[in-house]
């Protein structure tokens, strides 16, 4: 992701060809200071994203501004907490304020909920993982969320692993051919994902090559009977479930023997969190 060209196009949406207000009421030479604020409990995450919008927001207007963090991301804190100070040309803090809230409210409320998540695994083994249900254009910066929140990452995109889903399955004409077709086309470092919805479809999948089985929406007991299967037939193959997924369920299911549960909802379910920035009274304040 060019993280420049993103704030560039974003800082365009917002501004146009001006801020009408603060162009009129704001002299451009002068500066201020500001906090941002956490209005509830949350995960911080996004202030190089904010960092970056404000210092071009004020260099739109030949000003400088110097963004300083007080919590860093992937930091817990409660409501109240001024997790970052901005000082420098005042039109340039008021005219980025929006959209580097924005963005800090967005990944601070994926990096929350997340966390969530990840809490609820705790005691055990198993890797809580995002899957490329995301926002398009933003899945570097949703990504890097669920990080901050404790998650880690399945693949980035298309082109960095291969994983064989129910239409290649029905394209191909069966499991084996598709897994066998993926393993002949690319080279020995490229690990090999297969789902299986079925225990038909798991002992099949346990006849072919693949790195990671995916057990896709089975109830409880019967992706119990799958992880026993799998680890009696192919014990070190990486066992990973998804398919209704919630925390509640991640505290049930985390000791069946799981290496990885995935969750499109680590995404597709965050709501952003509050926070606010406000000026310094005194402009002469930190």
């Amino acid at each position: 992701m060019n993280l420049d060209a993103f704030v560039a196009a974003a800082l365009d949406e917002d501004i146009g060809p001006g801020d009408r207000t603060t162009e009129t009421v704001i002299p451009a030479d002068a500066t201020g200071s500001a906090y941002v604020l956490a209005k509830s409990d949350l995960v911080v995450c996004g202030h190089e994203v904010a960092r970056k919008i404000l210092q071009a927001a004020a260099r739109r207007y030949d000003g400088e501004i110097a963004y300083v963090v007080e919590h860093p991301d992937g930091a817990r804190v409660p409501a109240g907490t001024v997790v970052a100070r901005v000082q420098g040309s005042l039109r340039g803090i008021i005219v980025g304020e929006r959209t580097a809230l924005n963005c800090l409210m967005k990944m601070s409320g994926i990096a929350t909920h997340v966390r969530g998540w990840v809490d609820a695994a705790a005691g055990s083994a198993v890797r809580i993982v995002d899957t490329r249900k995301t926002t398009p254009l933003w899945r570097a910066l949703e990504k890097y969320a669920v990080r901050c929140g404790g998650g880690h990452n399945h693949r980035h995109a298309l082109y960095d692993g291969v994983m064989v889903k129910d239409n290649h399955i029905w394209a191909t004409g069966s499991l084996k051919e598709a897994v066998r077709r993926a393993r002949s086309e690319n080279h020995h470092l490229i690990r090999i994902e297969v789902e299986a919805r079925t225990l038909a479809e798991v002992d099949e999948a346990l006849e072919t090559d693949a790195d990671v089985i995916l057990l896709d929406n089975l109830d409880d007991a019967t992706l119990q009977q799958a992880i026993a299967r799998c680890r009696e037939v192919r014990p070190h193959v990486v066992l990973e479930a998804s398919g209704n997924i919630t925390p509640e369920r991640i505290e049930r299911i985390k000791h069946f023997g799981l290496d990885v549960i995935s969750a499109g909802g680590l995404i597709h379910q965050a709501r952003w969190v509050d926070l606010s920035m406000k000026l310094d009274r005194d402009p002469g304040s930190s």
